[in-house]
């Protein structure tokens, strides 16, 4: 009582072929296999090592002097002779 049994099921299935039509029908699982494919296909792509990208070097900066007490010097402009002083 409350199972199904084959006769059941098969009535299902006709009644689900004929709703949505055999060729729909076929059409749907070609999607969901499609989209099977593609979940598949992210899952191996997520599994390779990611290639490190090059950082292109910096200007190196002149540190900034945070001694309290001391007035701040302004810095040379780049290029500026530092002979001068």
């Amino acid at each position: 009582m409350g199972g199904f049994s084959l006769w059941h099921i098969l009535i299902f299935a006709i009644i689900v072929l004929l709703l949505f039509g055999g060729n729909r029908f076929s059409a749907m699982m070609g999607d969901v296999a499609k989209g099977i494919k593609s979940f598949k296909h992210g899952l191996a792509d997520d599994e390779k090592p990611a290639e490190p990208k090059q950082i292109p070097p910096q200007q190196q900066q002149q540190p900034i002097d945070i001694t309290p007490g001391r007035p701040a010097e302004p810095s040379p402009a780049p290029g500026e002779d530092q002979s001068r002083q």
